[in-house]
């Protein structure tokens, strides 16, 4: 399947009998699965909060949710309540947390639909007055923070926050079910941050606990805090970025971690032509052939997604890595074929990947991370709603497209 609003304008191509999108983002669900119960396995007997944000992290989130939770997850992690609606609109009533808010937050929604609301301090009011309107308590995870200087509490404002949560909570205005902060340098396992941080949050708990509180979950744990840190998975470990088949680590790949990558995105040759050398190539004629050789045209540029800075990242055509020379523009990149081809209408349609599962070293994100100077995390989640997304096995175990 595809998305209905990117499926309305994408043109396909016939190919025989078969049907091919011209572009698509082609996400394999048994591969979550498999990542899921790899996370389910690691961190038993503590429970795999699936964390679906940013739509899935660019995977589909309603897609993966079920997929997780098909596998073992336990839960479903979100920054902004309108991701947790939107999963409930779909009908996904697993237990789910939202953490990231503003003033205009929906608070109200958030309660009516028993969306779990992560609490810093200023939000507490304000929640408690969405739990009066609806007549319904509010469920939330008090959030302290243990180093990461974003949101959470203080430690030096976390004994106020307990207490004003459970005075509410004595009114019966809401339940405070979780305790949980977040790792700053746990991809990076040799930092001492990291005991720091897990030093921080047992104290955090230990206040709570003194001040009445009974949660059903303390969580602390990321992917790389899951993978590298079972001292830190308490009763819930949060799952991103390895739900998706992705290694945190430097220097570690996700097929030495057994995680398989969920993503693959593909195109089709758009021209093939044979020039001179020193034809230059793209905007700013940054690149010029250095003899003789053939161009591809791929239809892929920074509207779909791709890094503008990542020249040199990979493009597999017929069983071969192809570098991206010159600019990359909005709408299409270039690769150097390193040779004149003879067969240049033979290569119109051919199928490029950007990236995979890198099976028989074939592209990844982890190499078009390196080309842009960022990390696996930004160049999946950047591909544009532009890309259709297709589903294999739907269904567990099957391959059905």
């Amino acid at each position: 399947m595809t998305y209905e609003a990117a499926a309305s304008f994408e043109p396909l191509k016939r190919s025989g009998s078969a049907t091919v999108l011209e572009r698509s983002a082609v996400i394999d669900l048994d591969a979550i699965r498999h990542n899921v119960r790899q996370f389910v396995a690691i961190a038993s007997p503590a429970s795999v909060m699936a964390v679906v944000k940013a739509d899935a992290y660019g995977h589909g989130a309603v897609q993966v949710a079920r997929a997780a939770l098909e596998a073992g997850a336990r839960w479903l992690g979100v920054a902004h309540i309108s991701e947790a609606l939107a999963l409930r609109a779909a009908g996904i009533d697993a237990p789910m947390l939202a953490w990231l808010h503003t003033s205009q937050s929906n608070f109200q929604a958030a309660v009516a639909a028993g969306v779990d609301v992560g609490i810093s301090g200023w939000e507490l009011d304000a929640v408690v007055a969405a739990a009066r309107e609806q007549e319904r308590p509010a469920r939330i995870h008090l959030k302290v923070d243990t180093g990461l200087g974003r949101n959470g509490s203080t430690i030096a404002q976390w004994d106020r926050v307990v207490g004003q949560a459970m005075e509410y909570q004595d009114e019966g205005l809401l339940r405070v079910v979780g305790i949980f902060s977040h790792l700053a340098v746990a991809d990076e396992p040799h930092r001492p941050e990291t005991d720091e941080q897990l030093a921080a949050f047992r104290e955090a708990i230990a206040v709570a606990e003194d001040a009445g509180v009974d949660t059903e979950v303390r969580h602390l744990a990321n992917t790389p805090g899951t993978l590298s840190r079972p001292d830190a998975h308490f009763d819930l470990v949060r799952v991103g970025l390895g739900l998706y088949g992705l290694s945190p680590f430097e220097g570690q790949s996700s097929a030495e971690l057994g995680l398989r990558p969920a993503m693959t995105v593909r195109t089709l040759v758009s021209n093939c032509k044979r020039v001179l050398e020193g034809q230059g190539v793209s905007y700013g004629l940054n690149y010029r052939t250095s003899s003789e050789s053939s161009l591809g045209l791929i239809p892929l540029g920074y509207a779909d997604g791709v890094p503008r800075i990542a020249t040199g990242g990979p493009v597999r055509v017929n069983g071969v890595n192809y570098p991206v020379v010159g600019r990359i523009a909005m709408d299409q990149m270039v690769i150097d074929l390193g040779k004149p081809v003879t067969d240049e209408a033979g290569w119109l349609g051919a199928e490029a990947v950007m990236f995979g599962d890198g099976a028989g070293d074939g592209p990844t994100a982890d190499d078009w991370a390196a080309a842009a100077g960022t990390n696996n995390y930004e160049i999946v989640t950047r591909i544009s709603p532009r890309v259709p997304r297709i589903y294999i096995n739907e269904i567990p175990g099957t391959d059905a497209r």
